[in-house]
């Protein structure tokens, strides 16, 4: 087997308020990371009061109480890149500093986790509101087959599930949010006992906590949120029809699988692989490929923290139909759960696999990057020392654990099929399809 690095030294401490702090010293060219996790994000609303997390994603750039304007203009000027996002498990903001804008950094991050509500306005908080509502028309409502997670989610979960609803929120919720609602939201979650902090790059430990517990020291703890427990089931094959503007139909096929880090979700993100990783994949090779049924295809485990699931997307090709595509999608899922994969498939699935986990070792800062993989594992595992026992989890897998995986998450009777189909052409739908709302 190949030798892949496996090796993310780190220091870690927690201060008095509850902030966990984690160094990683990386002295090869002189810049620091940045980049703190907040355990919040959709999964955390509740229903009827949907989007919280995200606006903060929002709010968070526009300024505190000691720098009452804009996040990024002095971080940029100082050569730092900075970015932020959100989804159903967790916040993070991020940026990558020359060494010697440290402590600019750490002093703003500061200033908004302990200091944002004095600076915001019902008019900053209206203002980003109406920035989100523009954003969910433009990535969602307007964009082809842009609703069809959110009817996928619906179906999945049921109402009271806190992965029923996407994160950017729904838009009667964020129509109807109250600023006071807003600031409660923030005090529940946005404070040093439900936040980690990563420094990666150019600074030894002792440094990083000094720095640390200079910039974060004297915020007040917070109480920790509880977690967040909620389960679902499917019982039965449930069909849907969404109507889009769109030229070519596509079918959504959409599992229950096992939540992040749970056996078998590994297993699975390697049955994504098998089935439309590259062109030698089974997916892309019968119906892109071969038979010219379809113009793509996907597959992927959605690893989320409380539960999973497993999405196959594919577009039809002109001429063909959603029919010849699933039936397709439908022999190559039952062949890999009665025979397996190959070894040969195992082995490039697997390299694969090991490659992604030496991609994230190759920077210190931005998305993926070791600061964030050191913030993902200590967040949602409690233990940022991770690195090799998740890398161990790909590398354990064998031909019949993925088999087995692909038998017992993805059986034809238990799943949400979703037609998109071009906007009064509904016959082109799966047989069986109820037709779908999402607002």
């Amino acid at each position: 087997m190949p030798v892949t690095p496996t090796e993310l030294p780190f220091s870690k401490r927690t201060l008095d308020n509850g902030l966990d702090v984690i160094v990683h010293e990386d002295r090869h060219v002189p810049i620091v990371a940045v980049n703190i996790w907040y355990h919040v994000g959709s999964k955390d609303e509740t229903p009827g009061r949907t989007g919280f997390a995200h606006l903060f994603e929002h709010l968070m750039f526009e300024g505190s109480e000691h720098h009452n304007s804009g996040y990024f203009p002095p971080l940029q000027r100082a050569g730092a890149l900075l970015n932020g996002s959100t989804n159903a498990d967790r916040t993070n903001y991020w940026e990558v500093v020359p060494t010697g804008a440290l402590d600019l950094a750490l002093w703003m991050e500061s200033d908004r986790m302990g200091y944002l509500l004095p600076a915001l306005t019902r008019e900053r908080f209206e203002t980003q509101r109406n920035v989100v509502l523009n954003e969910r028309r433009q990535s969602y409502e307007n964009r082809p087959y842009g609703m069809a997670m959110m009817a996928i989610m619906a179906a999945l979960f049921p109402p009271d599930h806190p992965y029923h609803w996407m994160t950017i929120g729904n838009v009667e919720d964020l129509q109807a949010m109250q600023f006071e609602d807003v600031q409660a939201f923030f005090r529940a979650y946005y404070h040093p006992s439900n936040a980690s902090l990563v420094l990666a790059g150019d600074i030894d430990a002792a440094r990083g906590f000094d720095l640390a517990e200079r910039y974060f020291g004297e915020l007040p703890p917070g109480v920790r949120p509880p977690a967040v427990a909620a389960s679902s089931q499917l019982q039965a094959e449930h069909r849907l029809l969404l109507e889009d503007r769109v030229e070519l139909p596509r079918v959504y096929v959409a599992w229950h699988s096992p939540a992040m880090f749970a056996p078998g979700d590994a297993d699975l993100d390697l049955v994504g692989e098998l089935l439309a990783a590259g062109k030698t994949s089974r997916l892309y090779r019968r119906l892109v490929y071969e038979e010219r049924l379809a113009v793509d295809v996907s597959a992927h485990q959605g690893s989320r923290e409380i539960g999973s699931f497993f999405l196959v997307a594919a577009t039809a090709a002109p001429g063909h139909t959603l029919t010849d595509v699933t039936a397709m999608i439908d022999g190559e899922m039952r062949r890999l759960a009665v025979e397996g994969p190959a070894e040969s498939e195992m082995e490039r699935v697997v390299a694969q696999a090991e490659a992604q986990f030496v991609y994230r070792l190759q920077t210190v800062g931005g998305f993926g990057g070791k600061s964030d993989q050191l913030n993902a594992y200590n967040v949602l595992r409690g233990d940022p020392d991770y690195f090799a026992k998740d890398l161990a989890r790909y590398r354990s897998a064998t031909t019949e654990s993925v088999r087995d995986a692909a038998a017992r998450y993805l059986p034809v009777d238990r799943r949400v099929v979703l037609s998109v189909v071009p906007r009064g052409q509904a016959a082109l739908a799966l047989a069986g399809s109820e037709p779908v709302v999402v607002v």
